[in-house]
């Protein structure tokens, strides 16, 4: 099993200079190292995080969050770290909910552990919630596991995920590309912690772009169905199973 000192929390950033200091801070408060990936910000974040004793590394330009991912990944891996657990820079996902997602990995080894904000799920907008679903069901057919929340970017990356960075894909689409690939490269499954739905408050507009970005994702994914053969009795199967829900 994978000990917490052998993890780090990986952060990247665009613009979060309103939210990262708290962000921060709340992980450090749990004895955790904090990596963040600034993806070329230009409202001063960069210069917030460089107080604080966490390491930096800097895009010099946009490069989108795929590979600010890819970039902590990489690091990750030099640094001697063996897991990494990524959440976002903007408030949505919380420190507290951490510990419940490395008792999750330390019960379920080599798995992919995803937070799934099905608590108070009614938050979510509604284009945000059926475009969520419909992400589900094709991740779920790819990947040969039925998923939830596959959307969430607060999860925990076992190692054999960290060696997957150097997979072809980009922006948003990264975290998809990483749950498909590492399901049927590495036989790495998925465990879903529940965690709250956070759409309220002082949080910036989000970066993620539903109609541009959701149709990369799905381009993606029936890509990748059609490449591995995984037709009609294939996704039979995986509609008849139930998600690995795990709530430490």
């Amino acid at each position: 099993m994978t000990e917490p000192a052998a993890c780090c929390v990986l952060i990247p950033c665009l613009n979060e200079a309103l939210a990262i200091r708290g962000v921060i801070e709340s992980v450090l408060a749990l004895n955790l190292p904090v990596m963040v990936v600034d993806d070329g910000s230009d409202d001063g974040t960069p210069e917030i995080v460089s107080r604080l004793p966490v390491t930096l590394i800097r895009h010099p330009e946009r490069r989108g969050k795929g590979e600010a991912l890819r970039t902590g990944f990489r690091a990750a891996l030099e640094h001697g770290y063996s897991a990494v657990i990524s959440m976002d820079g903007d408030g949505q996902h919380v420190a507290e909910d951490i510990p419940r997602l490395l008792a999750a990995a330390q019960r379920y080894p080599n798995h992919i552990i995803s937070g799934a904000r099905i608590r108070h799920r009614e938050r979510q907008p509604n284009y945000r919630r059926r475009a969520n679903d419909f992400a589900d069901w094709g991740i779920s057919w790819a990947a040969g596991q039925r998923l939830i929340d596959t959307q969430c970017g607060q999860r925990y990356y076992p190692r054999a995920a960290l060696e997957l960075a150097d997979i072809k894909s980009g922006g948003f689409a990264f975290e998809t590309d990483i749950l498909i690939e590492a399901a049927l490269q590495r036989d790495v499954r998925v465990a879903s912690v529940p965690i709250e739905s956070r759409y309220q408050g002082d949080m910036r507009l989000s970066h993620f772009r539903p109609v541009r970005d959701f149709s990369r994702i799905t381009a993606r994914v029936v890509w990748r169905i059609l490449r591995a053969g995984l037709m009609r009795d294939h996704l039979r199967q995986i509609r008849n199973q139930q998600p690995l829900i795990v709530d430490p």
